[in-house]
């Protein structure tokens, strides 16, 4: 995995192996080529290593060598069977690299008169997401877990909000879309400063919790949200939020992409439509957890509570 708060986030792990290797061994007349095949069998053994002791005993262990020695507390948490590895597993956490990842719980995706409710969806499917997130913040901010917070919405003139995106919004809205404020409304739907947008009051952040916010589905692309994790030190993401198949995924194939070991708690997530959420949940599963492993919030808060013994 590529550890997201190295140096200059340009290269990967392999290539800063490399790099390393052969400045120590230039002065010894070795060459690069074999300086970069040292560091590729020396990087490729520890993942054979991780492999075996998963084998073994069941469980994906915080890799030391490669983030240094905990910073926090090690846990370990439970997460559902995947094809090929086994009905569960066991990954392990260092509390003082990990960040819980609260996605868009605003009221235009779970409150009414907002956006989902312009679109005419059944909100209880949104807002059951509300609880579960509300139980693992008060259980994380009682621990060194960082925090953060995501909203999505455009600016005020909506200068940020492709052509096609304010088309379909109005389409889906019967005519109210993104920037218009529908009959009975409180704002300008997923507008900027506006109460409709703003993350809804029983999980609102507390001081000093980041809020990213975006004019998109994803995170990674337009906002600062990498720096903001490499400030805090960040290797694993714990991930919760609305809507499971779109804004939630999409963050989450983006951590993995960028390196972050990413845990979704299903129950605390939620989606317009309940077929597309069941469906996003275990395409995460595939392939021995394609971009991610799928665990709940009860399983976690328990982890997080009991530590490694």
């Amino acid at each position: 995995m590529i550890p997201p708060h190295w140096l200059d986030g340009s290269l990967n792990n392999f290539s800063k192996l490399v790099c390393h290797r052969t400045m120590k061994q230039s002065t010894s007349g070795e060459s690069k080529e074999f300086a970069e095949k040292d560091a590729r069998d020396n990087y490729l053994k520890r993942v054979q290593e991780t492999y075996e002791k998963y084998e073994e005993t069941g469980v994906i262990e915080f890799p030391e060598w490669l983030y240094g020695a905990p910073k926090g507390d090690l846990f370990r948490v439970p997460v559902e069977d995947c094809p090929d590895f086994g009905e569960t597993a066991m990954v392990e956490f260092d509390s003082g690299r990990t960040a819980f990842l609260s996605i868009d719980m605003q009221r235009d995706f779970c409150g009414e008169n907002g956006y989902v409710d312009a679109m005419g969806y059944d909100l209880s499917r949104t807002q059951r997401a509300v609880q579960p997130i509300s139980n693992v913040l008060e259980a994380v901010r009682r621990t060194d877990i960082d925090v953060v917070h995501t909203r999505e919405g455009h600016k005020q003139d909506l200068s940020d909000a492709p052509f096609n995106k304010l088309l379909r919004s109005k389409m889906a809205g019967d005519g109210d879309g993104i920037g218009e404020t529908p009959a009975g409304g409180v704002g300008p739907l997923l507008t900027r400063e506006h109460e409709n947008w703003d993350i809804i009051d029983e999980l609102a952040p507390e001081p000093g919790e980041p809020v990213i916010d975006k004019p998109t589905k994803g995170a990674f692309a337009n906002t600062n949200i990498g720096l903001v994790l490499e400030r805090l030190g960040t290797t694993h993401l714990v991930i919760a939020g609305i809507t499971t198949d779109v804004c939630v995924h999409t963050i989450m194939r983006e951590a993995n992409d960028r390196g972050y070991w990413c845990l979704l708690l299903k129950d605390a997530t939620g989606a317009t439509d309940d077929g597309n959420r069941e469906a996003a949940i275990k395409q995460i599963k595939m392939q021995g957890g394609v971009f991610g492993w799928v665990s709940d919030s009860e399983r976690f808060i328990e982890a997080v509570e009991s530590g490694v013994a």
